[in-house]
């Protein structure tokens, strides 16, 4: 049988290949007019982007330098009265029209020192604890436990120092200190429980979770391998972390430290509250003091006169500035440590 004839011619297949000229072409650029190029180029989301940063950070550069220009223009009567004298003073009389600033200095200086040496020793153990010691399950818990402290405002620690703190200090704490320690002179006299160390001991309280949680990740970044070798050379845990982890990480927890100090230099309500306010300078920790912060915070609504309130903004100025050096120095400390590390993500 034939088979049916279907009227279809059947013809040689195309073989013209897709894309030529001959084939169809879809266009999905529109033809309206294209903006200039300058215009594109200028116009974008990336440099509004790039320009808003810019203003921010030329906000903030000029916020600081605007402080800066007030606290200098309105602490000028101070500085023509009395020059470089006035941070080397002792008399502090508002009365008469005696300024000096260096009991608050002094007290500042002290104040924050104490805060050191008993805060630095605690947040290197707890972030030594946290990153190489720690199980993985409390590592978090707390890390947060520890920067919770960071939270609660200066004024509660203050309130916790007048109906705590130092009645314990004065029934148990500084008569001890006297009894062993008095031959030194630095716990001599009778016991307030108000004084430097007051004001020391609630500073390290509220200065150890910044020094904590800024060494916990300069320990963080040591490098791994680091740990390995001195374990393979039959080191112990702790002659590694000596070793191997705090020796490389000296650098980032002097920033921590120096940011600490920062912080502890600033303080006002919780040192105001403890310190005892008065503008002396005494060898005994257990003597009322006064800081810079706290005798501005005290004096600034009750002065009476332009050249009591300039040496009040005087003092701001030296504040301000010292507390700028010792944050920048801390921010390169901490910089020559971790820069071009990357984080592992262990803690």
């Amino acid at each position: 049988m034939e088979p049916q004839a279907t009227g279809r011619a059947v013809g040689p297949l195309s073989t013209k290949p897709m894309g030529t000229s001959e084939s169809p072409k879809i266009s999905l650029v529109t033809t309206s007019q294209r903006a200039p190029s300058w215009q594109r180029s200028f116009f974008n989301t990336d440099n509004a982007f790039r320009g808003l940063m810019l203003i921010a950070a030329l906000a903030i550069l000029g916020i600081v330098g605007l402080i800066i220009s007030e606290l200098m223009q309105r602490s000028g009567m101070a500085w023509h009265a009395f020059g470089l004298h006035f941070f080397f003073g002792s008399e502090w009389d508002p009365v008469s029209g005696g300024f000096g600033a260096l009991p608050f200095i002094y007290g500042t200086i002290v104040s924050s020192l104490v805060a050191l040496v008993i805060a630095v020793p605690l947040a290197v153990a707890v972030a030594v604890f946290v990153t190489e010691m720690c199980p993985r399950s409390l590592r978090k818990p707390i890390s947060y436990a520890t920067e919770l402290l960071a939270a609660i405002p200066s004024v509660i620690y203050g309130l916790w120092a007048v109906f705590i703190l130092v009645p314990l200090l004065r029934v148990y704490v500084d008569p001890w200190l006297m009894k062993y320690f008095s031959w030194t002179g630095l716990f001599a006299g009778p016991a307030y429980g108000i004084g430097m160390l007051a004001a020391g001991v609630v500073m390290a309280i509220m200065i150890i979770p910044i020094i904590s949680s800024i060494t916990r990740e300069v320990l963080v970044v040591v490098p791994q391998p680091q740990r390995e070798a001195a374990l393979a050379l039959g080191a112990t845990r702790w002659e590694m972390i000596r070793m191997a982890v705090l020796r490389n990480a000296r650098a980032g927890i002097m920033g921590a430290v120096i940011l600490g100090l920062g912080r502890a230099l600033g303080e006002t309500m919780a040192v105001t509250m403890v310190i005892g306010n008065n503008p002396a300078i005494a060898k005994s920790l257990l003597a009322p003091g006064y800081t810079m912060a706290s005798v501005i915070a005290n004096e600034f609504n009750e002065a009476t006169s332009d050249l009591h309130r300039s040496a009040l903004i005087e003092i701001g100025l030296a504040l301000f500035l010292l507390t700028i050096i010792v944050n920048i120095l801390a921010g390169l400390l901490v910089w020559t440590v971790t820069r071009g590390t990357p984080a592992r993500t262990n803690a």
